[in-house]
C-alpha cells in the first residue's frame, strides 16, 4: 500500500469513521491515480472502490490499479447508495465542503441508518512527494519558457486578450496540458485589479502590465506573476516596483519549515507597512499549489497552518494595487525547505522595460 493510502487510513481512524466517500476530483486523482471525472472513491478498512461510468472503465482499469472498479449505469449516486448498503458501514466520512446539499440530502434520505460526518482531506496533500515536486518543477519550467517567448510580442496597441492567448498557446506547445487558471493580463489602470483577467483593452506605451499565469504538467500546477513596463518606467512606477520586489525577495528569506502561515505573511506585510504602503496590499502573501492552483497551506492573516513542513509548495506573491495608477505583483512558486526556500519559477524579476 502506498504512503498516500496509509495516511488516508490513519485519518480514517482518527475521524472514527468506517469509510470515506471521496467526491472531490483532485482528491480522487491523488488517492487513486484516476485522472477522469464523474467518479467517486468509496474506501473502507477492507475495501477500496472506484465508482464511475462506462466512458471511463478502460481508463480506470489502467490508472487506478489499487481499486476495485464499480461501473454505474443508472446514476452515480444511486450506485453509491447500493455500495454503502452492501458494505454495511454505519458511519461514513464525506467531503462536506464540496458535496452539494442535494446530494447530501439524497444520501440521508436513502440511508437513514447511516451517520455522515464531514471531513477535510485536502490537508493530506500539503506535503509533496518527489514525483509531485518534479511535476511542479516541469510546470514551472514550461511557464518560464513561455514568458520568454511572450515578451517580444508585447507592444503598444496589442490587446490583453491577444497576450493571454499567445501565452497560453506557447505553454501548450511547450507541454502544458492546459492553463492552470484564467490568465491575468492587467495593463495600465487595470493593474489595480488583483485578478484582472485579460480583456480587449489595448496596451499603451508607458503602462505597467501585470501577467499572472500558470502551466500544468501531469495535472500539477505552476503559478507565476511578473510585472513589466511597456517603454521606460517613470520614477513612481519604478518606486512601486522596487517596493514589491524587496518584499518578494524578503518572502523567500522568511518562508521556511517551522514557521506559521500567519507569521510569514506578517513579516512580509510589515515590510510594506514600514514603507507606508500596507493598505495597498489587499490579499495574503501566498497559497499552496499542487493539483489545485489554490490549496493549503495559506500564507495569510487567516492561515490555519501552524508550521510549514519541508516539501510543501507555496506561492510568494506580494502586490500593491493603487487606483488610477495601476499595480505591481511579483510571484514565484516556492518549495519549502528547512533552510532557504527555493523559487521554482525563475523568470527575471528585475524590472523589464520593453
Amino acid at each position: 500500500m502506498n504512503r498516500r493510502l496509509i495516511n488516508l487510513y490513519e485519518k480514517m481512524s482518527a475521524e472514527e469513521v468506517d469509510a470515506f466517500l471521496i467526491t472531490k476530483v483532485p482528491n480522487v486523482n491523488y488517492f487513486s491515480g484516476f485522472r477522469g471525472d464523474n467518479a467517486v472513491l468509496f474506501i473502507g478498512k477492507n475495501f477500496r472502490k472506484l465508482i464511475t461510468d462506462g466512458r471511463y472503465v478502460e481508463q480506470a482499469i489502467t490508472q487506478a490499479k489499487n481499486f476495485t472498479l464499480v461501473e454505474h449505469t443508472e446514476g452515480l449516486y444511486k450506485k453509491i447508495v447500493e455500495e454503502i448498503k452492501i458494505s454495511g458501514c454505519k458511519k461514513i466520512g464525506f467531503e462536506g465542503l464540496v458535496m452539494t446539499v442535494a446530494h447530501h440530502s439524497y444520501l440521508k434520505k436513502e440511508l437513514a441508518n447511516v451517520e455522515f460526518k464531514s471531513v477535510e482531506l485536502d490537508t493530506l496533500r500539503q506535503v509533496k512527494d518527489a514525483t509531485e515536486i518534479e511535476n511542479i518543477r516541469r510546470a514551472c519550467k514550461i511557464a518560464d519558457d513561455a514568458f520568454t517567448k511572450i515578451l517580444p510580442i508585447i507592444k503598444p496597441g496589442i490587446r490583453e486578450f491577444e497576450v493571454a492567448a499567445d501565452l497560453e498557446y506557447f505553454m501548450r506547445r511547450l507541454g502544458s496540458e492546459a492553463a492552470a487558471f484564467n490568465t491575468v493580463v492587467a495593463s495600465g489602470w487595470r493593474g489595480s485589479l488583483p485578478h484582472g483577467t485579460a480583456t480587449d483593452k489595448k496596451i499603451c506605451a508607458g503602462e505597467l502590465v501585470t501577467i499572472d499565469f500558470g502551466a500544468t504538467f501531469n495535472d500539477y500546477c505552476s503559478d507565476i506573476t511578473r510585472t513589466i513596463c511597456v517603454g521606460k518606467a517613470s520614477d513612481e512606477q519604478r518606486k512601486i516596483y522596487n517596493l514589491v520586489l524587496d518584499a518578494q525577495l524578503y518572502g523567500l528569506e522568511v518562508i521556511k519549515a517551522g514557521k506559521s502561515g500567519k507569521e510569514i505573511d506578517e513579516a512580509v506585510r510589515n515590510r510594506l507597512t514600514d514603507a507606508g504602503y500596507e493598505k495597498f496590499f489587499v490579499h495574503g502573501l501566498g497559497h499552496g499549489v499542487g493539483l489545485e492552483i489554490h490549496e493549503e497551506p495559506r500564507l495569510s492573516k487567516l492561515s490555519k497552518c501552524e508550521s510549514l513542513l519541508p516539501n510543501m509548495i507555496v506561492t510568494d506573491e506580494p502586490g500593491l494595487y493603487i487606483a488610477n495608477f495601476g499595480g505591481v505583483r511579483i510571484e514565484d512558486t516556492v518549495l519549502v525547505t528547512s533552510g532557504k526556500a527555493q523559487a521554482l519559477t525563475r523568470s527575471p524579476k528585475t524590472l523589464i522595460e520593453l
